[in-house]
């Protein structure tokens, strides 16, 4: 499923909990009313939510949210229960209801008795779970068309990582596809090679195929007894690169990583979490990048029209340059900006490599003799990064999160922590670029990437999208 599309579902969800939770507090109102007096119910909601009553219904409604929110009903879902997910739903809506009494103590809403909460209670339970039903009904005949699928990659040949993956296999609804499984020679290796399953690699050679492939969740089904140093190898490399995890059932201490259990039928499966950007402050960050790019980009059309303009008149070739960069997960995307180089810039910078003036990976030349006559100002005050917006847009990229890296610069990693930056959706400013841009080090540049993991926020996006323009303003390591 596009990311765009994905989010806008999770939107609507998220929408269509606080209708029925309104609803809910509707029916109960109505529920005290007499059938042939409705007018008096119209009357009595007009009489208790008047003002700032009204502001503090609209307290109760964020409330509900962050109560949802905080029992976990908007994380992925994929190996819960239905009857896991039904046990969660009864304790928000039981918070919840509390709630309600709460704020109807504060404002002195008295119609809002035993009853009220009774009908209240039993009505936003029955919907919710209505509308969660609902939810996974059609989640899953998209994942069983082929959409909104997660390569899965097993770590173990055993009796147990195999009826594991018979059971993704059965559930198509689940939504995954496996990529193989990894593990040495052992007693039991060639029973699993009857199966006909595909061996993709050996526990050493872990860290090589997670690097070269794109892979969405591990699990690890490994003895611990036996394969103790390699189980920690393992769990150190998908912590670094920002893979999520499932054991079956062993874990172990991780510095950045969250533990949750999940079951699937009668396996329980840990799963680590790695990073800050989970729950509703994921949803208000991606509506946010949404409005703010569609905002944005109406805003900034004539000035589009403008540049495009210059670029055409002042050299040939295309307007925008357009390339393969490494996105969420390492996923590929076609990366936009307005071009600031000659046409064949791409293919000349092989012979300026040993010009390079930056550490690590990446490449850059201040005064670089690719640059076009307009290229150097658009450069200068970051005009050229506004196309970026589109890929915002797109579900490619987001306002704030780590810069995008062109494929040269991803297969010039050495060190897998740095791949780490890849398991959130890159951004056009992050803390690197109000830190200086061209002038950190690569290793700080990378450092302060794992910073903004970890430290997540949507405070601190704030906070760097506000520092932004005065760094773009000053010019501060731009070339």
């Amino acid at each position: 499923m596009n990311p765009g599309y994905r989010h806008l579902l999770d939107l609507s969800f998220k929408a269509v909990d606080l209708l029925v939770m309104v609803v809910s507090f509707l029916i109960a109102a109505g529920s005290l009313v007499p059938a042939s007096d409705w007018y008096s119910l119209r009357q009595l909601v007009e009489v208790r939510l008047q003002a700032s009553n009204f502001l503090l219904f609209i307290f109760l409604m964020a409330a509900w949210h962050l109560i949802f929110a905080g029992f976990g009903l908007y994380r992925a879902l994929r190996l819960a229960s239905v009857r896991a997910e039904a046990r969660d739903i009864v304790k928000a809506t039981s918070v919840g209801s509390t709630a309600v009494l709460l704020v109807a103590a504060l404002i002195n809403i008295d119609f809002v008795t035993s009853h009220f909460l009774v009908v209240f209670w039993v009505t936003s339970t029955a919907l919710t779970g209505f509308a969660r039903l609902t939810l996974r009904v059609i989640l899953e005949r998209f994942r069983v068309r082929g959409r909104n699928l997660r390569n899965l990659l097993i770590i173990g040949t055993n009796a147990r990582a195999l009826r594991f993956a018979e059971l993704v296999e059965n559930k198509p609804t689940l939504g995954y596809q496996i990529n193989g499984f990894i593990d040495d020679e052992w007693t039991g290796i060639d029973k699993f090679r009857q199966t006909g399953r595909k061996l993709v690699a050996t526990v050493p050679d872990f860290g090589n195929y997670l690097r070269g492939h794109v892979v969405d969740e591990v699990v690890i089904s490994l003895p611990v007894s036996s394969y103790y140093s390699q189980f920690s190898n393992i769990l150190l490399a998908c912590e670094e690169q920002g893979v999520l995890v499932h054991m079956l059932p062993n874990f172990f201490d991780v510095k950045h990583a969250r533990l949750s259990l999940e079951v699937l039928e009668d396996q329980p499966v840990i799963t680590l979490r790695t990073g800050a950007m989970e729950g509703w402050p994921v949803l208000v960050k991606r509506i946010f990048d949404l409005v703010v790019a569609v905002v944005l980009l109406l805003l900034l059309t004539p000035l589009f029209v403008i540049v495009a303009i210059l670029i055409k008149l002042t050299s040939p070739g295309p307007i925008l340059f357009v390339q393969d960069r490494v996105g969420l997960h390492k996923r590929r995307f076609r990366f936009v900006k307005f071009r600031t180089m000659v046409q064949d810039a791409e293919r000349r910078q092989q012979a300026l490599e040993e010009l390079n003036q930056v550490s690590g990976p990446v490449f850059k030349i201040r005064n670089d003799p690719r640059m076009t006559p307009v290229g150097s100002f658009l450069r200068r005050t970051s005009i050229d990064e506004l196309p970026q917006l589109i890929n915002v847009l797109l579900g490619d990229m987001s306002l704030v999160g780590p810069r995008p890296l062109p494929i040269r610069d991803f297969q010039a990693f050495d060190s897998d922590w740095h791949r780490r930056r890849f398991s959130v959706r890159p951004g056009m400013t992050c803390l690197w670029q109000i830190g200086g841009r061209n002038s950190v080090p690569f290793e700080r540049w990378m450092e302060l990437d794992m910073q903004y993991i970890d430290q997540w926020s949507l405070w601190l996006d704030c906070k760097i999208l506000a520092s932004t323009l005065p760094a773009v303003v000053s010019g501060k390591g731009a070339s």
